[in-house]
């Protein structure tokens, strides 16, 4: 009966003794493996989205950047038109007014303090009927430049001035290879002489001489033709007397002599 009291009082000790034990385990085991740390969770959504600039700039004092949307710019190109303006035609609008009114381009032209260019002289036309028959008209073109008027200078005679508008003038009579030149006139003084703005006088041909020339031409033609066709019938004439003479030799009855 004493050895089972003893017995239990033993086992009561080391039940009461297990606890402390077991969290002495537990303290060592905690101090010697490091806690276990979970890896944050990241979570990503689709590219470009509106929500995504709203969560990385929800807490942030800084605005958002700005989106920047390109700009298509279209550019129409407009088609460049000249003016309706012909140098050669005398007392024409000018060209800078005809420009101010449709919008239109001018050619390029000279400034007021340069020396304008040459004129181009276009013909020395006799005058044949009226008041100024026997005279001789002056034509010619505006140069590229600003021109206040023209002089037609004749060798051996004083220039004559015409105003700015003119592209004609009229001369006394010229003798056969006179030299004529148109210059240009502005506030720098006048264009110098070329091959374009001078020209020598010339005979025209009358209608007469024309008439003339045609009813010469016509004849010589008219002549050559007789001549070809007389060349062509002697040709065929000699061609079919061969051929007549071929067919006689051939008949065995044919003889130069006579009929047997």
């Amino acid at each position: 009966m004493m050895s089972l009291c003893r017995n239990l009082a033993v086992l009561l000790l080391f039940l009461s003794d297990l606890p402390l034990h077991h969290s002495h385990l537990s303290t060592h085991a905690a101090s010697t493996f490091p806690p276990a740390t979970r890896p944050p969770i990241i979570f990503m959504t689709a590219f470009g989205s509106d929500d995504d600039y709203d969560d990385d700039y929800s807490d942030s004092s800084s605005p958002p950047p700005e989106v920047v949307h390109a700009v298509k710019t279209t550019f129409v190109q407009r088609e460049v038109q000249l003016c309706q303006y012909n140098p050669c035609l005398e007392n024409q609008e000018p060209c800078e007014q005809i420009s101010a009114k449709t919008g239109c381009l001018c050619p390029g032209v000279s400034g007021v303090n340069e020396l304008p260019h040459a004129p181009i002289i276009q013909v020395l036309r006799p005058i044949s009927e009226g008041d100024d028959k026997g005279k001789i008209e002056v034509q010619w073109c505006a140069p590229s430049s600003v021109v206040s008027g023209y002089r037609v200078v004749i060798e051996g005679s004083e220039a004559l001035e015409f105003g700015e508008v003119s592209r004609r003038g009229l001369v006394g009579s010229l003798e056969v290879g006179t030299k004529v030149c148109v210059e240009a006139v502005n506030g720098a003084g006048h264009s110098s002489s070329s091959e374009f703005s001078c020209k020598r006088y010339t005979l025209p041909e009358s209608s007469e001489h024309k008439l003339l020339a045609g009813v010469i031409g016509g004849g010589v033609a008219l002549l050559l033709l007789i001549i070809a066709a007389v060349i062509l019938w002697n040709h065929q004439m000699r061609k079919k007397a061969k051929r007549d003479s071929a067919d006689g030799l051939g008949n065995p009855s044919y003889s130069t002599v006579g009929t047997l």
